[in-house]
């Protein structure tokens, strides 16, 4: 059987990038782990989830929490060190 973190390293997705499709999308988080996995393995999900990560970037700046914002800033970069913008591969 697999565990939850078993998922997250086949996901090629981070436990931290999860979490921000999560809130994003209002989803517990192995739902999140299936939707973010999706999406990076598909030509229009690296955009995607990076639209996600800053708009939870935006809200959370809205909120005035500056703590989030720094931890989805980190998410982000990493996202975009790790995900190039090219097509997924096949």
């Amino acid at each position: 059987m697999l565990t939850y973190l078993d998922c997250v390293d086949l996901s090629d997705l981070t436990e931290e990038e999860i979490e921000a499709i999560a809130e994003h999308e209002h989803l517990p988080e192995m739902a999140a782990l299936e939707l973010g996995s999706y999406l990076v393995h598909s030509p229009e999900g690296v955009p995607m989830i990076k639209r996600i990560i800053l708009e939870d970037i935006e809200e959370e700046r809205r909120r005035g929490h500056a703590d989030k914002v720094l931890k989805l800033k980190l998410v982000l970069k990493h996202f975009v060190d790790t995900h190039p913008d090219n097509p997924a591969k096949a």
